[in-house]
């Protein structure tokens, strides 16, 4: 799993950063996460490919909206078929119709939107789900939490091998995928030769937000926490009056979660070249950890027991 940081703005583009959008690249599928102005640019310019079928949407503010048009133009004109989704807090749709149809174009292939509410499973794909989780904005907003099923345990083909006789072959995929075999006049049991199961990643992305609750929750154990850092702790009167959070205020809710990493983003154009001040308050309370988010980015999500 790859994350690559397309946009890390506040509301304005800076001559360094584009304004919000990120996208997560898991086992061959794009999922994109907000999508600013020139977010297509961007795409391109750090190689991340146009092949996404899902754009999940915080909220409709234009420095995560505006990008939209253009991308969806770029696809039709690339002879997409495929479909698209794009998923969206509730109560969004109509105006996210107005915006896509504001050239007075369809795309001519396949255009879905959905909207969701806090709690709502918005993608549930085959290893890994997607849920919208309730956040805090000026306007309807939502995050989302991705969260990769359990996979099978490890399997201890020297136990299978040596002690119980069994020789490579159908009866190690049988077992692996939880069916007892018989072998030797006796039944196995998949328990002896596969270790319990093990925990897959967690990635929670909050789009714009005060510090709030149900983030916390979600954000426990997360492997990366993608988190508004929108100013530095002085400011923080504007970030509570804005709907924002500071830098401090993501770590102490990453660190009482437990998350294993923290990216701040959505960073005011007032710290333009002085983002290591904003990773040094969040580092006081999270740790090496924490950091400031650049654009073209990119960063692996290991699996939790990987050596």
């Amino acid at each position: 799993m790859r994350v690559t940081f397309l946009g890390t703005s506040g509301a304005v583009p800076t001559t360094e950063r584009n304004p919000s959008a990120i996208m997560l690249s898991r086992e061959g599928e794009r999922l994109l996460f907000d999508c600013g102005e020139g977010t297509q640019r961007q795409m391109m310019h750090f190689g991340t490919g146009f092949d996404v079928a899902h754009i999940f949407i915080s909220h409709l503010h234009g420095d995560h909206v505006l990008g939209i048009p253009g991308l969806l133009q770029t696809m039709d004109f690339n002879d997409r078929e495929a479909p698209l989704a794009i998923h969206a807090p509730h109560g969004t749709r109509s105006r996210l119709e107005d915006l896509i149809g504001a050239t007075g174009d369809r795309p001519s292939y396949p255009l879905r939107i959905t909207q969701n509410r806090p709690g709502d499973v918005v993608l549930d794909a085959d290893e890994y789900e997607v849920q919208a989780i309730e956040t805090e904005h000026r306007t309807r907003s939502i995050g989302y939490v991705l969260e990769e099923d359990d996979r099978k345990g490890r399997f201890d083909r020297q136990k299978a091998e040596a002690e119980l006789g069994i020789a490579p072959g159908p009866k190690y995929s049988k077992l692996h995928e939880g069916t007892p075999v018989e072998h030797d006049g006796r039944t196995i049991q998949p328990e002896e030769v596969v270790g319990p199961p093990r925990p897959g990643r967690t990635v929670v992305y909050t789009g714009d937000t005060r510090p709030v609750a149900a983030v916390r929750r979600e954000s426990e154990k997360a492997d990366l926490l993608i988190h508004d850092g929108t100013f530095a702790a002085d400011r923080a009167e504007r970030a509570a009056g804005t709907g924002h959070s500071t830098a401090r205020e993501a770590a102490t809710l990453a660190a009482e979660a437990g998350a294993k990493r923290l990216a701040l983003t959505h960073v005011s154009t007032r710290y333009a070249g002085q983002g290591h001040r904003l990773e040094a308050e969040a580092r006081e309370t999270f740790g090496e950890g924490a950091f400031v988010a650049e654009d073209g980015q990119r960063l692996e999500i290991p699996f939790p027991d990987s050596k």
